[in-house]
């Protein structure tokens, strides 16, 4: 995946709480067998809707999204995830979010921060004024251009995934080695294991 420690540029004002998979993506979407093109899907209901801030030039190609609380709820489909990456969003900001969406947004790049309602409301401001916000994961902050910062926690083991580019195939190879070692002494040690048989009489 790509790796990520700065996103800067305009935010979708969002808002909504209690934002489940469905209306991330609707399962109609989900019979696809490829990641791209699910942006189209991506909040389908909400974009039905005149005047919606998804479909508003505004905010095209906007790389972070505002949401209200417990964003992701619902279904655990990676589908979400993949909509959300397909649509240009890099970035997350939320009271909280579904454990299970936030595993899936981390393990495809999306950086998932949660801040208090507060810091909502006033990127919320900022962002429909038209102004920039600035994400930095190096530091854990969030920025704006009127000095407004408000600092965000994030697990130490997610960050460095995220920062590095790592998902869990990329994490698995650099073991490479190790695991190539363990194969090599297992197969002199287990060889039958290779060929699925065993002389009679022979031990495991």
């Amino acid at each position: 995946m790509e790796a990520i420690s700065q996103v800067t540029g305009r935010a979708i004002p969002y808002g909504a709480r209690n934002v489940d998979t469905d209306i991330i993506i609707p399962a109609r979407w989900l019979k696809t067998i490829t990641r791209e093109g699910l942006g189209k899907g991506a909040f389908e209901s909400v974009r039905a809707q005149p005047g919606n801030v998804f479909d508003d030039p505004a905010f095209a190609g906007a790389p972070i999204l505002l949401a209200g609380d417990n964003f992701g709820c619902g279904s655990s489909r990676e589908h979400a995830a993949w909509a959300m990456l397909d649509l240009g969003i890099r970035a997350l900001i939320a009271p909280s979010f579904s454990d299970i969406f936030s595993g899936n947004a981390v393990k495809n790049g999306i950086l998932p921060i949660v801040l208090p309602q507060t810091a909502i409301d006033r990127l919320m401001e900022v962002a429909r004024e038209g102004h920039a916000i600035d994400i930095d994961l190096e530091t854990q902050t969030v920025t704006t251009p009127f000095q407004d910062r408000f600092a965000f926690d994030i697990d130490p083991f997610r960050k460095t995934c995220l920062m590095g580019g790592l998902d869990e195939i990329a994490l698995t190879l650099e073991r490479r080695d190790a695991i190539a070692s363990f194969e090599s002494r297992r197969a002199t040690a287990q060889g039958w294991l290779a060929t699925g048989t065993r002389e009679y009489g022979e031990t495991p």
